[in-house]
């Protein structure tokens, strides 16, 4: 994994040529398309810093790329290799789904084995059933906030989480630096 000030340099350094490109396309931009601007820039400098090697970032290249507002902005940020970037973005999503349907029925077919074993003691059925509820319930709402997560089994998912919290954390420390910098500039 690279080291955070590299990760944090290359997300400046492609996020502020999207700023600038996006600044440059529209001339009157009203608050709430200069936050979807602010926003979108940010997260594909994020994935493009991130060489869409993770399922996340390859996922917001992807979804960036389908609405043809944005393929201008993701081309500018991607450079010279981002119609390769998106064609591997958009194939590996299939491909990710492939693998689910895969391993679904590999956890159907242990389950039901499973359960042929071993008959439990009510109490601890229950208790193994609620358990297993809640930890399906979380598991779906973090497959909804990570970006591509639909389509990854639990342990793709922990481990893309992981990712993406820390390219998060690196994308926040490079803004609060940047709204420092320019306090610092205003003479605050």
């Amino acid at each position: 994994m690279r080291s955070p000030s590299s990760l944090k340099q290359d997300f400046l350094k492609k996020w502020v040529m999207g700023l600038q490109f996006c600044g440059a396309s529209k001339e009157q931009m009203g608050i709430f398309e200069r936050k979807k601007a602010i926003k979108l820039s940010a997260d594909v400098a994020m994935a493009s810093a991130r060489n869409a090697r993770t399922s996340w970032s390859r996922a917001l290249i992807a979804n960036a790329s389908k609405d043809s507002e944005n393929k201008a902005l993701v081309d500018q940020i991607l450079g010279t290799d981002s119609e390769k970037i998106i064609k591997k973005a958009s194939v590996s999503s299939l491909n990710a789904h492939k693998k689910i349907v895969l391993r679904s029925k590999k956890i159907l077919k242990e389950t039901r084995r499973s359960r042929r074993i071993k008959k439990m003691e009510p109490q601890m059925a229950m208790a193994t059933s609620v358990a297993k509820r809640l930890v399906k319930k979380r598991t779906q709402v973090l497959k909804r906030l990570i970006p591509g997560g639909e389509s990854m089994d639990e342990f793709s998912l922990i481990e893309e989480t992981l990712d993406y919290i820390a390219s998060l954390r690196a994308q926040v420390d490079v803004m609060r630096h940047l709204v420092n910098a320019s306090e610092v500039l205003n003479g605050k």
